[in-house]
């Protein structure tokens, strides 16, 4: 790498930091089957896996804590989410809540997604400002999805705009705090948490242990 591309790196990364410019990333796993009928069966059961949040948590090795919420704040067991539910995630050795909202929901016969974006926490109390309880900004999106192609399946999550939450009144009093998630913790992290969830999404466990 050239010392101009490095400088170029560098002011990237500082603008990155004050949460002047965002990333977009995309994690995926996928698998291949037989034939079409094995494959659609395991097309829907990768649908289940999707909707069924609160079961994220179960994935084994570090990994973080989704909880979901319904449209009141109220943690739910519900299978299958709605557009204004909310999905509480805690990162492991934390107990900073990052939160959430539901803003969309696609179903399709051979793709199946939602997406989620940086939210206030639902329902604070009339004391509390309310500010984005996340270490991205509202224009962040993640995007997760199962998807159907022939024989094969993929899973993938797809990452938008993500800015750093550290600027304004956004951010409240997390402004350092946001930083330190998103480019300390959740940097190292992310590549790990998002591979073990689309991994498990195409049932690759499931097929080594077959």
């Amino acid at each position: 790498m050239g010392i101009k591309k490095i400088v170029d790196k560098v002011k990237e990364e500082v603008k990155v930091l004050k949460g002047e410019e965002s990333k977009d990333k995309l994690y995926q796993n996928e698998q291949d089957y037989p034939d079409v009928a094995s494959a659609r069966t395991a097309f829907e059961e990768s649908k289940k896996k999707l909707f069924n949040v609160n079961l994220w948590s179960n994935l084994e090795g570090i990994n973080s804590t989704f909880e979901l919420h319904n449209a009141r704040g109220l943690k739910t067991t519900a299978e299958i989410p709605e557009i204004g539910y909310f999905m509480k995630i805690t990162l492991p050795a934390s107990n900073v809540e990052n939160w959430v909202n539901i803003s969309s929901i696609r179903i399709e016969d051979n793709l199946a997604e939602f997406t989620v974006h940086p939210s206030e926490k639902p329902n604070p109390p009339a004391d509390e400002e309310e500010v984005t309880e996340h270490f991205f900004t509202k224009e962040a999106s993640s995007t997760f999805r199962v998807e159907l192609q022939g024989t094969r399946l993929i899973a993938s999550e797809v990452g938008k705009n993500e800015y750093i939450n550290n600027q304004g009144e956004e951010s409240g009093d997390r402004s350092v705090l946001n930083t330190l998630i998103a480019e300390g913790g959740w940097a190292g992290f992310q590549g790990l948490q998002w591979d073990k969830l689309t991994s498990y999404l195409v049932h690759q466990e499931e097929t080594k242990a077959g």
